[in-house]
């Protein structure tokens, strides 16, 4: 749901190609041919990329030059090394799923704000977190923290089969509302985003197990009922560690023979601090406190 990594140096190339579009309506065409999972845009020639997602998607050109921008800024730091990670960056418009007023703003590299007290994660890190799971068309995949609606988005490009959990109601409630939106426009990647409101941290019991999950919120530990949901050889990552001292891991669970399980764990950022929104809950009727301390 939200990162608030520091601004590094791309963020200052990145300003003159933002700039150009401060004025800049969002596109709201329709979708002109719907999406071919097997056909990919340009990846190496930014008129190219444009060229053929004008045609292809009827987006607006001054986003899709500042996506490509992104993109290869990515490419740079290794956010992106995998072409169908690739291909699922490049094919989601992230202008949909900001606040109008940040619109402008949609491809810097740090976290926006979306309204509710919480905000959308920077393109950098929703890339290197979705790469590490190497996600494959019909993989169940369950996200935690629904939030803008983009890191689903991404996902639906690369699966067709996307449970996304929200705590916040209302946020829940108008993201849906905005997927529905898209697929009524021509979007129809999103049809494979189910979406329900509830606390997270208990996964999605009835849909389970999953092969891959993302939690988009920080907690000083693995929840417990997600590691049981995900299946043996399945992958996680998530930010964990103390608020302000986050480390995005991978999580890999692993089915020994004699039936016993493991999980290994690595730092995505190499000891890289990346501080996320916390990973909240539901008490007595409401969203009251994290749960952050004793695993439940």
């Amino acid at each position: 749901m939200a990162e608030s990594r520091r601004a590094g140096p791309d963020r200052r190339r990145f300003l003159a190609g933002a700039s150009a579009m401060l004025l800049a309506p969002p596109a709201r065409a329709n979708v002109p041919l719907p999406n071919d999972r097997r056909a990919s845009p340009p990846m190496d020639n930014r008129a190219g990329y444009i060229g053929w997602m004008v045609k292809n998607r009827a987006e607006d050109p001054a986003f899709l030059g500042a996506r490509y921008d992104r993109f290869r800024l990515m490419l740079e730091r290794k956010d992106l090394w995998d072409k169908s990670a690739m291909r699922a960056y490049l094919m989601t418009p992230r202008e949909e799923f900001v606040l109008p007023s940040s619109r402008d703003q949609a491809y810097v590299g740090h976290y926006l704000d979306i309204g509710f007290g919480v905000t959308i994660t920077g393109p950098n890190t929703v890339c290197r977190m979705t790469n590490s799971l190497d996600i494959a068309m019909g993989e169940k995949v369950l996200e935690i923290g629904t939030g803008s609606g983009y890191q689903s988005a991404v996902l639906a490009n690369l699966t067709d089969k996307v449970w996304s959990i929200e705590i916040i109601a209302a946020l829940a409630s108008r993201t849906r509302k905005l997927y529905d939106g898209l697929i009524a426009r021509g979007y129809g990647e999103y049809r494979a985003i189910v979406t329900k409101s509830a606390d997270g941290y208990y996964g999605w019991a009835e849909n389970a197990p999953f092969d891959k999950m993302i939690v988009t919120c920080g907690i000083d530990h693995i929840p417990p009922p997600l590691l049981k949901q995900l299946k043996a050889g399945g992958i996680m990552v998530i930010p964990v560690g103390p608020p302000g001292a986050q480390h995005v891991l991978k999580v890999v669970k692993q089915q020994n023979a004699d039936g016993s399980i493991t999980v290994s764990r690595r730092d995505l950022y190499n000891g890289g601090i990346v501080n996320f929104v916390p990973f909240t809950k539901i008490e007595g009727g409401g969203i009251r406190g994290t749960h952050n301390g004793v695993p439940n």
